[in-house]
């Protein structure tokens, strides 16, 4: 590769061709050693040679080979052929012949006679004198004994630098885009206050290192005319071919895993501009099969539409040069654009290809699961109401909150929409701490001049300290607390469809048990709560206003006149109702999807029949314009000769370990395919949105103006930091060098 060396004085001629017919007329020293470094250029063996139009011959890869008497094929080393000239020329005597002949001047043509040619030239002496004096030099350059020998020397000295240069840059740029740091300051000027991380960095390896120190020297002295790669062009360039290294290395891993599923998201970034996080999931087979979900990049979008955001996956798919009909998942957020049935784009990736299934996000639905049991009671909404006062009063003063902190050991926290950790931490301090957060506020009522505020915590303080609350306080925790152990199970990445149905089937039958014991055991906890408050847990009946009565052919429910049995008819029942019936409703797409690969995992209590029909209808699904992934019949016959297995209740992935550490994988193909399928299939987005913390972190309020090629960028190196790390830095210096056309090798 080549590189310009700053300081160094260039060389007269611009970078050698390899192609003989742009080499100059006038081959001095320099230019042939350099030619003779490099040495004569190949063909590709699937190169295909330009007919002439006249007769219709053609060069021919035999020409590159001589044969001898005894029929063994010796490579002519020497015989180079030009694209430019659709000739052929001899290598060491266009550089040491000083005859005119057709291989050192204008190059062999004539493909009728090119054979005699050739062998004719191969036995002169002319030629034979000029491969000793190429083969020679060859040597000597090796050795370093040519006649300027001390000038590269010197240009080898240089190149080993500039790399060793280089690589610290790349080092520097990698550390800081893993910790999300900002590379760029006010300024570019070294040993400013303002010159930003990246600088910094190398200023302070300048201390230390002495390849750096040299290098910051001959900037200050103004040795450099051209550039010092230490500006920010510089820095993008290298961030680009670090992140390519890096999605490139993952392109190779997809592409021999073959099968993916796609995962998507979108959120507005700092300057308002709507990014689409892309993710890809596969069972990697890189030495021992396991989950992967790669992140591949942010795409900026100007639509929202399912229409517009499936174009820019495709794209994206079409330049990464994945194949999409490989594509056997796709899992979004409940966005109408992205679930839609008939206009999002799980519907039109269905359409180029059904075997893409869609799988909803597990995270999501609890999350609405918890919304809707929320909705359902009157007693929920003034809860959660509660909640947000003792919140707001609290964080709204320092003094406040350093008397809830001397009293809790838990500080209350803010209930959200959309951040599942927050609910259940909402309730928690509740739950265990309400004996403190009532003290809190009645301090805070005895202390406080504000009468606004001493109304606020008085009221608050009822609140907290009744028996109503503290039933409502040990409700939602158990529910919250048993829909936030699945939602964190299910957001992890190496979760897969089989697993998400059995926990999301133990979480409706945990919540209809509930629902039969849930409120008693919720009464007991309530008391010892209002004992450790030192307060009567008695429930008052509130009086019910009193309403005119339009006449009716349906009588009126008879108003409950017993405060518990009401809470429990109005509050507890609804809510846990809710609960159980939004999991029904909203897992039905994946309980289907689960039952499609059922087969994989339920075949230990099949008959014969059953499992025959079972791998029937798998194959049916996984087939599209006679493309199938497997053959009915013979995963059938795979699954009845499977040996003995550790157990009868194994999952996919553990079934295809089992597999695949017993070597058996070519015994049994079809069956390895479905498992990799089933396994490949995600169950949440949690990989797209944990890239948003990211976004947020490199894309911040001084870095909005940040273009899109740069974060994408940064963002790739620091969600796949474990790759970066695997990366070669020699490789991304040859990269850089041939990108810039430089004039000196490096």
């Amino acid at each position: 590769m080549l590189i310009e060396m700053p300081g160094a004085k260039p060389p007269e001629e611009e970078p050698l061709p390899t192609d003989p017919g742009n080499w100059p007329s006038a081959i001095t020293d320099s230019i042939r050693i350099q030619l003779v470094s490099k040495g004569p250029r190949k063909v590709a063996p699937d190169f295909v040679f330009p007919r002439n139009e006249g007769d219709g011959r053609s060069c021919h890869h035999q020409y590159f080979k001589k044969t001898l008497v005894s029929g063994e094929k010796m490579p002519r080393s020497w015989l180079v052929y030009s694209e430019k000239n659709n000739s052929l020329f001899c290598f060491c005597c266009k550089l040491f012949s000083k005859r005119n002949m057709k291989l050192t001047s204008s190059g062999l043509t004539d493909w009728k006679h090119a054979s005699s040619y050739l062998t004719s030239h191969d036995n002169s002496p002319e030629h034979h004198n000029s491969m000793k004096a190429w083969k020679e030099l060859v040597v000597r350059i090796k050795k370093g004994e040519t006649i300027d020998k001390q000038e590269m020397a010197l240009q080898q000295a240089e190149k080993i630098r500039w790399r060793a240069v280089l690589a610290r840059l790349i080092a520097i740029i990698q550390s800081l885009a893993i910790r999300n740091l900002a590379l760029r300051g006010h300024t570019e000027t070294l040993f400013s206050p303002s010159n930003g991380n990246f600088l910094k960095e190398v200023e302070l390896m300048a201390r230390f290192d002495p390849i750096m120190q040299e290098h910051i020297n001959r900037v200050q002295k103004g040795t450099y005319s051209h550039t010092s790669y230490l500006g920010h062009h510089v820095q993008n360039e290298l961030i680009n071919l670090l992140s390519s290294k890096i999605t490139s290395t993952i392109v190779d891993d997809i592409k021999l895993a073959k099968f993916f599923s796609i995962i998507l998201d979108c959120t507005p970034d700092i300057s308002h501009t709507e990014q689409l996080s892309v993710v890809i999931r596969i069972v990697s087979l890189q030495e021992k099969p396991h989950i992967e979900e790669y992140f591949m990049g942010f795409l900026e979008t100007d639509e929202s539409t399912g229409k517009h955001l499936t174009s820019m996956i495709l794209n994206r798919l079409e330049e990464l040069k994945i194949p999409f009909e490989d594509c056997r998942g796709q899992s979004y957020d409940n966005g109408a654009n992205m679930r839609g049935k008939n206009k999002g784009i799980q519907a039109r990736l269905l359409e180029l290809n059904p075997r893409a299934l869609f799988v909803p996000c597990g995270a999501h639905t609890l999350n609405l699961v918890v919304a809707d049991a929320a909705k359902g009671s009157i007693h929920a909404t003034s809860y959660f109401g509660i909640l947000q006062k003792l919140y707001n009063l609290f964080s709204a003063s320092t003094q406040r909150w350093a008397i809830l902190k001397k009293h809790a050991n838990i500080t209350l926290k803010m209930w959200s929409e959309t951040r599942w950790e927050s609910k259940i931490n909402s309730v928690e301090p509740l739950r265990y701490q309400a004996s403190a957060v009532r003290e809190a506020l009645i301090e805070v009522r005895d202390h406080t001049k504000d009468s606004v505020i001493k109304i606020e915590a008085q009221s608050l303080s009822e609140e907290v300290g009744s028996y109503r609350f503290s039933i409502c306080t040990v409700v939602w925790y158990d529910i919250l607390n048993q829909i936030h152990q699945v939602s964190k199970l299910m957001q992890s990445p190496n979760m897969h469809v089989d697993v998400a149905v059995n926990l999301l089937k133990n979480t409706e039958r945990v919540l209809h048990n509930y629902r039969a014991t849930g409120f008693s055991a919720a009464q007991m906890s309530a008391k010892d709560m209002c004992e450790d408050m030192n307060i009567e847990a008695v429930l008052q009946q509130k009086r019910l206003r009193s309403t005119k009565r339009h006449f009716s052919y349906e009588s009126f429910d008879e108003p409950l006149s017993d405060a518990l049995k009401k809470l429990e008819v109005t509050f507890f029942n609804v809510v846990v109702d809710a609960a159980v019936s939004s999991i029904q409703e909203r897992f039905i797409t994946l309980e289907n999807v689960g039952e499609k690969f059922g087969v994989l995992t339920h075949f230990p209590n099949l008959s014969n029949d059953e499992l025959t029909e079972q791998c029937k209808a798998l194959s049916t699904t996984l087939l599209f314009q006679d493309q199938a992934d497997m053959n009915a019949r013979e995963l059938a016959q795979e699954i009845k000769n499977l040996p003995d297995l550790p157990s009868k209740s194994m999952t996919s992935f553990e079934l295809l370990n089992f597999v695949h550490d017993n070597d058996l994988s070519e015994i049994y193909p079809n069956l390895w395919t479905a498992l990799r399928i089933a396994v490949t299939l995600p169950v949440t987005v949690a990989s797209a949105e944990r890239s948003f913390s990211k976004l947020k972190l490199i894309k911040t309020y001084l870095r909005s103006t940040m273009a899109q090629e740069r974060l994408t960028g940064l963002a790739i190196i620091s969600i796949n930091h474990a790759i970066a790390d695997q990366i070669s830095y020699d490789d991304i210096i040859e990269d850089f060098a041939s990108r810039k056309s430089r004039k000196s090798q490096i």
